[in-house]
């Protein structure tokens, strides 16, 4: 049932990856609405981060995911750095001293994730962000586990969640960020912090699924 010590470090090298394997897309998506940059940065961080991983992963989990917050707070450019600290900051902090997680605890720590992220970019649903990626896989979490759902179930709801909101992001015009100064010309473009916010999501229910 318990996501190890071993699983979260999977987890972020997964995460590396699958970063890596779309850095040329997301930058497609940031150069329709912003700047260009929002795939060479996401690579650019966690391949910093996979170079820290090795000197903390006989911590405990908390320290692992601060490590990777403060990591991208200092390698990642633009907006991304920031938000993408903080949600891992504050999942740290909510699990900290802890050397395995079960669902709650997960569910706990995403949640102060999400909370870290909407609080640092004072972004709400709707307003074209990673926000609209990350609640409704927060939600899904929840609602899954109160279901009664086994953990991999539970994660693939999660992530089934982000991929929807990601896609939601398409026609929505952007209040927040860089893209919120092309007014209505945001519309029709898929916001590129949302989706890498689905990688990362998506990259835990591929390594966690494991765990029931």
């Amino acid at each position: 049932m318990a996501i190890s010590g071993d699983d979260v470090v999977g987890w972020i090298r997964r995460s590396a990856e699958l970063l890596a394997e779309n850095r040329d897309y997301l930058t497609q998506l940031d150069a329709a609405i912003g700047d260009a940059d929002h795939g060479a940065n996401m690579d650019r961080g966690f391949r910093a981060v996979l170079q820290k991983l090795p000197t903390v992963a006989d911590k405990d989990i908390g320290t692992v995911l601060k490590t990777v917050g403060m990591t991208l707070v200092s390698t990642v450019g633009g907006a991304g750095g920031p938000l993408y600290g903080t949600f891992f900051m504050q999942a740290g902090t909510a699990t900290s001293g802890k050397d395995a997680l079960e669902p709650e605890d997960w569910a706990k720590a995403l949640e102060a994730a999400v909370n870290g992220v909407i609080n640092r970019g004072k972004a709400s649903p709707g307003d074209k962000t990673m926000v609209d990626a990350l609640l409704p896989a927060l939600e899904a979490l929840r609602s899954a586990l109160n279901d009664g759902a086994p953990l991999a179930e539970a994660l693939r709801r999660s992530a089934a969640a982000a991929e929807q909101g990601m896609k939601d992001t398409i026609p929505l015009v952007a209040r927040k960020g860089r893209a919120s100064y092309l007014g209505e010309r945001s519309a029709g473009h898929q916001d590129p912090g949302a989706t890498s916010s689905h990688l990362l999501l998506r990259a835990a229910a591929e390594v966690w699924s494991g765990q029931d």
